[in-house]
């Protein structure tokens, strides 16, 4: 928040731009506002463009609606959302025992940092052709990949990686290290 400016949100642009006049969608949050400037390193920009860090202005947001985390998009063409669950991917690595369905630990995916849960194992890949090897398998373990239902504590805001790259990786953290990706 800034004195007599009002909120302004700064970010990463990960992809397309974001310029004034825009109006843009908050996710999970579900606020939409009007992008009023952008500005990188204390000068106006015309427009943001991928691997900008902006701050942008925008018109009747309060501090209290967004926070960290949250993903701001064009809200006419393909805004972001909050998801109540996924599937991802999941290469475990340094875990030291097996992981079942119910694990819980947290996924940092871009700026949000949520407990998730493995809700449901759907099965076990081979890491280098993405084959499946066994479906619905009660546990996994270091140097396995497998395809996984999550669930995150709250709604946060995730993209298929093959859309939305930057949006779509993760590192999955317990015990005070990442034990998978």
């Amino acid at each position: 928040k800034i004195g007599g400016i009002g909120t302004v949100p700064v970010g990463r642009v990960e992809t397309g731009v974001i310029k004034p006049g825009m109006v843009v969608t908050f996710a999970p949050a579900g606020v939409t506002t009007e992008v009023k400037s952008v500005e990188m390193h204390h000068e106006q920009l015309a427009e943001g463009l991928p691997g900008d860090n902006v701050g942008f202005n925008v018109k009747n947001v309060s501090v209290k609606e967004i926070r960290r985390g949250n993903v701001a998009g064009d809200s006419k063409n393909d805004p972001p959302k909050g998801a109540e669950s996924f599937n991802a991917q999941v290469i475990l690595m340094n875990h030291p025992g097996q992981v079942g369905n119910g694990y819980a630990p947290v996924l940092d995916c871009h700026t949000a940092h949520i407990a998730c849960k493995f809700a449901e194992l759907i099965e076990k890949i081979d890491r280098r052709t993405g084959k499946s090897v066994e479906q619905a398998p009660k546990f996994i373990k270091s140097g396995d990949a497998a395809i996984v239902k999550m669930i995150p504590s709250k709604p946060m805001c995730v993209e298929a990686f093959t859309e939305y790259p930057p949006l779509g990786r993760f590192a999955v953290r317990d015990m005070r290290q990442t034990v998978a990706h």
